[in-house]
């Protein structure tokens, strides 16, 4: 720890970024215990804090590292895994020191090939620690080499400082387990969409093993706005609930159901035989969540309806974005139909 700047030295954060720090502290005693809302704030307030062009949570799950938090360069590897064994991050929960690499081409203790995806060339990583033990890193990237320097560095043992006490206090309150938490949604129990991602790469590395096609479904809740605007968010926030629990009672036992974020929810399937199996789940779907709801408090039932989109690997592709882009396509043609038909029917009536 010799390179963490002292205070009071010229490597000491100045004034200003420890307000910024202060600021975060701040923030997050407002989340409370949601510790993967706190994992995803920090993540992003820490880019310009030091200057990293992308920052990660990483957290131990077996000989894994899993990304269960990302921004910037980094935010679209949620639910990447790297060997334990063969990474910066993996030593550093070993061994519960500060570790910098200057210079990931010449530095044999890091996964090159995770590097060169994102055109990382520097990285620092610091440990996690609930109580004395190394749960996870916060590890920030820079395309630059040797980008991180000992201020930087201080100001980021200080954010995995309060982010290890947020994971102290969340295994210590919770009723279920500490990685509950890092990877449901607090509102709805399902799935979020670090964990969803997770489920999604290591299913498609099975279904081009063993040959056996995979479904992905991306569903909008359309008018959860016009609820909130004119019942409030908390009829809104029950309006979701009951949305997520259709879902989860209309897929089957072998699938996930996830909330991506708002008013956005995706559906694994695997395994499916065929494209029909996929529409033949989409149907079943959307019968089960197109019903009014009666939401306590409310004179007039609410409208629940879902716009459903689909893809299928390997016909529409083998990697993850691939999947979810055409799926997100295909949902947005069927929003698009639903708010033409909206229309139709209110012109209809102003015609009349």
């Amino acid at each position: 720890m010799a390179w963490i700047a002292e205070p009071g030295s010229p490597d000491a954060p100045t004034p200003q970024q420890l307000l910024e720090v202060i600021s975060l502290q701040a923030d997050i005693a407002k989340l409370g215990l949601d510790l993967g809302g706190v994992m995803a704030l920090i993540v992003q307030r820490a880019l310009p804090l030091v200057g990293a062009d992308g920052a990660v949570v990483e957290l131990a799950e077996d000989d894994d590292m899993v990304y269960r938090a990302a921004s910037g360069v980094a935010g679209t590897q949620l639910g990447l895994r790297l060997k334990l064994n063969g990474s910066l991050s993996g030593l550093c929960v070993r061994t519960g020191n500060p570790l910098v690499s200057q210079d990931t081409e010449e530095d044999p203790r890091v996964d090159k090939a995770a590097c060169r995806l994102l055109g990382i060339r520097s990285l620092a990583v610091l440990p996690l620690k609930f109580r004395d033990l190394s749960v996870g890193v916060l590890k920030v990237v820079a395309h630059q080499p040797g980008h991180f320097g000992p201020r930087d560095l201080a100001l980021l043992a200080m954010l995995a400082e309060v982010l290890g006490a947020e994971i102290f206090y969340a295994a210590k309150y919770a009723a279920d387990d500490l990685y509950y938490r890092a990877t449901h949604d607090e509102l709805t129990g399902l799935a979020n969409r670090a964990l969803f991602l997770d489920k999604l790469r290591s299913t498609l590395l099975v279904s081009s093993r063993d040959d056996s096609p995979t479904g992905v479904l991306m569903i909008d809740m359309d008018g959860l706005k016009t609820i909130n605007d004119l019942y409030g968010h908390g009829t809104g926030d029950a309006a979701i609930c009951e949305f997520a629990k259709r879902l989860a009672h209309a897929v089957r036992a072998s699938d996930t159901v996830a909330r991506l974020g708002g008013d956005e929810f995706a559906v694994l399937m695997h395994p499916v035989t065929d494209l029909d199996a996929v529409a033949l789940g989409t149907d079943r779907l959307m019968t089960q969540v197109n019903r009014p709801f009666h939401c306590p408090g409310q004179e007039k039932d609410l409208e629940l309806v879902a716009s459903v989109g689909s893809a299928m690997a390997p016909e529409d592709g083998q990697e993850p974005d691939e999947l979810l882009e055409k799926a997100d396509q295909a949902m947005y043609r069927m929003k698009r139909r639903h708010k033409l038909g909206l229309r139709t029917r209110g012109h209809k009536k102003t015609g009349a």
